[in-house]
């Protein structure tokens, strides 16, 4: 399944959809019976305060959280858990995959290469593939910069590229908009939007979608966990 994005070119990435997903923890409903359908190329900001489940919910769409009930269908077919997880990927996720504050951005891309690449092309083409994953993501740092002295936006991006080196069909961001100022927020989603229509399909968690009003479709958590509190 694609669309056509802005400026007429194909989209990549699969359609995903979720019907009645839930998810159960040990104190109880993380979150429940939440819809969603993001087209191939699609661009989807899911936004609900601190606990409203929007890590889990992304989990649980890639593959790597079993909901209690409800389907995930990636481009129009269920799928188990191992393919699921290959055609997704995470960003950043706190207590997941954080980056190393130790690591330069060449070494955060290099190190991806690596576990994508095979040992005789491990090397081959190396900087122009680490300047292609960074100008995909529209991330315009020096390769030297450590990861503690990015900004937050920059952070996102960088894990996006990081989570791009392997071609997924679905991206998912965590906390997107963590100590951004709303302009700042607003810039940000600009870029995950044109870089859905590079040919990835994008699901980001937020807290506050405001700032994505005409670049991303907005999935609402908050009536999700009023919902599960019931």
């Amino acid at each position: 399944m694609t669309s056509e994005p802005t400026g007429g070119r194909p989209a990549g990435g699969l359609a995903v959809e979720a019907r009645g997903l839930s998810v159960r923890g040990p104190r109880g409903w993380v979150f429940r019976d939440v819809d969603l359908e993001v087209p191939a190329g699609g661009l989807a900001a899911v936004a609900g305060a601190a606990g409203s489940g929007r890590t889990c919910l992304l989990l649980a769409l890639g593959g790597r959280m079993k909901p209690a009930a409800g389907t995930v269908l990636l481009g129009g077919r269920r799928r188990g858990p191992d393919e699921m997880r290959r055609r997704t990927a995470l960003g950043v996720m706190a207590g997941v995959n954080e980056l190393d504050p130790a690591l330069t951005v060449r070494e955060h891309v290099s190190e991806a290469l690596d576990l994508r690449a095979g040992p005789l092309s491990r090397w081959r083409g190396r900087e122009a593939r680490i300047r292609r994953a960074l100008e995909r993501v529209d991330l315009d740092v020096a390769p030297r910069t450590l990861a503690a002295d990015l900004a937050p936006e920059q952070a996102v991006l960088l894990g996006a590229a990081l989570a791009l080196v392997g071609e997924p069909d679905l991206l998912l961001l965590d906390d997107v908009d963590e100590s951004l100022p709303v302009e700042r927020q607003r810039e940000l989603w600009r870029r995950l939007h044109a870089l859905a229509g590079s040919g990835v399909t994008i699901v980001a968690a937020c807290h506050d979608a405001a700032p994505a009003e005409g670049l991303a479709q907005v999935v609402p958590l908050a009536r999700a966990r009023e919902e599960a509190l019931r």
